[in-house]
């Protein structure tokens, strides 16, 4: 299944970081025919606590599907079709909506709108479809020195290797080491709030459907808005923290429990499997190619968001697609010219799509959690109106989500 190079040539790209956008960006780069390596600065048996992302949109489904046929539909069989979606006011429910769900999502005609799944169930699968293609990963090469010029580039990592290649596409991640030995800054805010993440392991047979639920001031949670996400094996709780909170006592385990116990109930509590304190960033990168148009960014390592509307992995994994199409399109090209435009084009198309799921996300933030009163007083009106108006309901329940649109750039999906 393999287009790689003969054995014993270097390859046409190399892709920093193996994490689930540089593992897409590589079968991404081999299935257009474009030999490829993958360098990791960690080494194989790495850690990879938590569920990290935990949501695989329909058309990133596509995107894997097409570029190693039948990962889509690992993910889809071992993945959770959600049944329902609900929203709460303060304890009272202002929207709900059940979705239909097979008993054999792989019997469906096409791939479905979503799958919810671990982000390390996710990297099993691509660590088995990069063996199928004979993608290598080099493990504990972390990236050193990164040198662009007109004719391609050249690597040194910290395994005391000296490596060249036509194209490089960094995926390492926020602290992008890519990044900085390009000269590529990050500008952007970050949020003012923290936010606790809980991952609890599932109880078999729960009597209770699994259904999505954002709370808007959960009433057993001190008024916290808090968001339990079901996924296949578990669940995640979200919990907004205020800007006074003491996170050492939030993430006690005594605390962690009774949070636990108040959104998911007790037969929970003593199922805590990962506990964290983040400060969403939204953030995205000066440029996302270097000055040579030899050096790609993609995902975390070109843009960080808040996590509402699950656009983190996803968008990364469409900057991966796009990455595989500009090299093997440069690499065919029969002037320098034409390949630069192809690189050009794909930091025109990603970036534009970058801003746009940064200002979406902030959206979402800004709704979740605003000290502006316009803001909090419509979010009143409308649970006012929600005993009355489905479409009130409704509007509390996209609002955490972020606008739904797609970027509004050439684009097979949504990120």
């Amino acid at each position: 299944m393999s287009t790689r190079s003969t054995e014993g040539d270097g390859p046409d790209a190399f892709v920093v970081g193996a994490g689930p956008v540089g593992m897409s960006t590589a079968m991404a780069l081999d299935a257009r025919g474009v030999s490829v390596e993958i360098l990791e600065a960690d080494s194989a048996d790495r850690e990879r606590p938590g569920t990290r992302a935990d949501y695989v949109h329909g058309s990133t489904l596509d995107i894997l599907e097409s570029v190693h046929p039948g990962l889509g539909w690992q993910l889809v069989d071992d993945g959770l079709l959600l049944p329902k979606r609900q929203t709460r006011w303060r304890g009272r429910k202002v929207y709900s909506q059940t979705f239909p769900v097979p008993d054999d999502p792989t019997a469906l005609d096409r791939l479905p709108h979503s799958t919810r799944i671990p982000q390390t169930d996710v990297e099993d699968h691509m660590h088995a479809a990069l063996a199928d293609r004979d993608i290598p990963i080099r493990w504990d090469a972390p990236v050193e020195t990164v040198e662009s010029d007109p004719d391609g580039v050249r690597v040194e990592t910290g395994d005391g290797e000296s490596r060249e290649a036509s194209y490089l596409v960094g995926a390492d991640g926020g602290g992008s080491q890519v990044r900085k030995e390009i000269g590529v800054e990050m500008s952007g805010s970050q949020s003012v709030n923290s936010f606790l993440i809980i991952d609890v392991e599932e109880v078999p047979e729960d009597p209770e459907a699994p259904a999505l639920t954002f709370h808007y001031g959960h009433p057993d949670v001190d008024g916290r808005n808090v968001l339990t996400a079901p996924f296949q094996g578990g669940w995640r709780i979200d919990v907004t923290c205020r800007p006074e909170d003491n996170l050492d006592e939030l993430t006690s385990d005594e605390r962690v429990r009774d949070i636990v116990t108040s959104a998911m109930g007790e037969r929970y509590a003593h199922r805590v499997s990962w506990v964290s304190t983040y400060q969403f960033k939204q953030v995205t990168a000066d440029s996302m190619v270097d000055d040579h148009h030899r050096v790609l960014l993609v995902g975390d390592a070109a843009h960080l968001f808040a996590p509402f509307g699950g656009r983190g992995m996803n968008s990364g994994i469409h900057d991966a697609d796009a990455a595989g199409s500009a090299v093997a399109s440069a690499l065919c090209a029969e002037t320098d010219a034409i390949a630069e435009r192809e690189v050009e084009n794909y930091a025109r198309l990603r970036e534009e799509a970058a801003a746009w799921n940064t200002q979406a996300a902030g959206q979402a933030l800004e709704h979740i959690y605003s000290d502006d009163p316009v803001v909090n007083g419509r979010k009143i009106a409308m649970a006012e109106l929600s005993r009355h108006f489905e479409s009130a309901g409704a509007w509390l329940d996209r609002g955490h989500f972020g606008p739904l649109e797609s970027p509004p750039i050439p684009t097979v999906g949504k990120f």
